[in-house]
């Protein structure tokens, strides 16, 4: 099969792979309908996370089930299925606490942006559709798959609300995510920081209720000013660096909540200045697995459509570009076709 290879910052190569295989009973193996270039693979790519050794690239997936381990009994061949980019045995007791991207038995995704993959944990980690959905709603069943689920964990860590203010910090595809989170959680406003024009549009489709251009001190006075001095009900962090962090926690009013699902990135949090400020802060990776049926069923239906964050689409082949494309901030999100 053929795949995408990071070799090096800014060096990812489309190459031939050896093909995937059962390794273990609870193991599947999907053909790719779609896959994607996802903001947190451009950390590595940009050379802010090491690459030591070349190795296969993307954790985003939807496609057709190939083959199954014998422990596999939830999906069959033929089958088409949603997965999230942690597997989950579904079982343990972090997955029945709702926290399946935390399950003992997890494994990252890695290798997605390919012709075929692998899916260890496939029985309680993939979830199948009654049939075959018309190809239009792929790009929206993929982001299901994690910046929808993301952006969904984002809004719940936040405990955004029926008549809340929330802001999002973040354009990229989680952060406009969250905003379509956010107002399907009932915000009676939703306040979306960007500085780019197509990116703020697509927060306003989304249901964001006000924009907010600036950014640190000056993007922080902005919104005490819009919520009467004291700050938001909810933050939902979609980027993780130090100054989004700064910046969602100076934004939240006492006994406010902030939600961070960004990767933190060299992210430092003064105690002190967390005690005093009163405000809840929650995040991590997102339990997608527990999203995935509610999701699905939501895209379906066409009552969400989060894969409008698809602004690109590629032939798989094309990923090298793909990456460019996002890295140059060209595209918000790149879809790949194998």
């Amino acid at each position: 099969m053929r795949g995408a290879v990071i070799h090096a910052p800014g060096d990812v190569r489309f190459e031939t792979l050896d093909d995937p295989k059962i390794l273990a009973p609870s193991d599947a193996i999907i053909r790719t309908a779609v896959t994607c270039v996802c903001g947190s693979d451009l950390w590595p790519y940009r050379g802010l996370e090491p690459t030591d050794r070349a190795h296969p690239m993307g954790h985003e997936y939807v496609g057709f089930v190939e083959e199954v381990g014998a422990d596999v009994t939830a999906v069959k061949p033929g089958q088409f299925v949603v997965g999230s980019f942690a597997t989950s045995d579904n079982t343990c007791a972090n997955c029945r606490n709702g926290f399946q991207s935390n399950c003992l038995n997890r494994e990252f995704m890695s290798t997605c942006q390919a012709e075929y993959v692998r899916i260890p944990n496939a029985q309680g980690t993939l979830v199948a559709t009654d049939e075959v959905p018309d190809e239009d709603l792929w790009p929206g069943l993929l982001a299901v798959s994690d910046v929808m689920g993301t952006g969904w964990w984002a809004a719940e860590a936040a405990e955004v609300g029926p008549g809340s203010t929330a802001v999002v910090v973040g354009d990229g595809a989680v952060g406009l995510c969250a905003v379509i989170a956010a107002k399907e959680s009932g915000a009676e406003r939703i306040i979306a920081m960007s500085r780019h024009a197509s990116r703020q549009k697509l927060a306003l489709e989304f249901g964001a209720t006000d924009i907010v251009t600036a950014r640190g001190d000056e993007g922080v006075a902005l919104i005490k000013e819009m919520t009467g001095g004291t700050g938001a009900d909810s933050v939902l962090e979609c980027v993780g660096t130090a100054e989004a962090m700064r910046q969602a926690l100076h934004s939240a009013r006492p006994g406010g909540s902030v939600g961070f699902v960004g990767v933190p990135h060299e992210v430092a949090i003064d105690g002190q200045e967390l005690f005093f400020s009163h405000v809840g802060l929650r995040g991590g990776p997102a339990p997608v697995r527990r999203y995935l049926p509610d999701l699905i069923d939501r895209v379906l239906t066409s009552r969400i459509d989060p894969g409008k964050v698809f602004d690109l689409t590629l032939p798989l082949e094309q990923v090298a570009e793909g990456y460019r494309a996002m890295d140059e901030r060209r595209a918000i999100k790149t879809l790949l076709k194998p």
